[in-house]
C-alpha cells in the first residue's frame, strides 16, 4: 500500500484511530477524589451497588478518580463529519522520567514512520 492509500472497510467508511497518551501529576488527591464522587454521586442512573463499588475504587486509587473523570468521546462528540463508533480508556498508576518518556515518544513516531513506508 502506498502512502496515499486509504484503508477502507467493505461498506466503504474511512475509520481513524485516535491515540493520546497523557502523563498527569497528582497534586490534590483529596480535590480529585472529592470531584469524582461527586460525579459518581450525581448519577441518578447508576444502581446502588455498582454507586458503592465506584465509590470504594475512588477512594482508594487516585486513577480511578481520573477514569470516573474523564471522557476521551468528549473530545470528539459534535464534531463534523465523524461519528463514533467505539471508545475505550483506562487510567492506572505509572513511572515517569521526562527523558526516558521523551525517547519514547519518539521511537513510536519513528516506528509509525517506517510502518508507512
Amino acid at each position: 500500500m502506498s502512502t496515499t492509500e486509504i484503508p477502507r472497510g467493505d461498506s466503504g467508511p474511512r475509520y481513524v484511530r485516535l491515540q493520546a497518551d497523557l502523563v498527569l501529576e497528582v497534586t490534590a488527591a483529596g480535590e480529585l477524589r472529592d470531584a469524582a464522587l461527586a460525579l459518581i454521586d450525581a448519577d441518578t442512573f447508576m444502581p446502588r451497588e455498582e454507586r458503592e463499588h465506584a465509590r470504594r475504587a475512588v477512594g482508594a486509587d487516585e486513577s480511578e478518580a481520573l477514569a470516573y473523570l474523564v471522557d476521551p468521546a468528549a473530545l470528539v462528540t459534535g464534531l463534523p463529519g465523524l461519528e463514533l463508533v467505539q471508545a475505550s480508556w483506562s487510567c492506572a498508576h505509572t513511572e515517569y522520567d521526562p527523558l526516558t518518556w521523551a525517547d519514547d515518544a519518539d521511537d513510536a513516531d519513528d516506528a509509525d514512520h517506517d510502518a508507512d513506508h
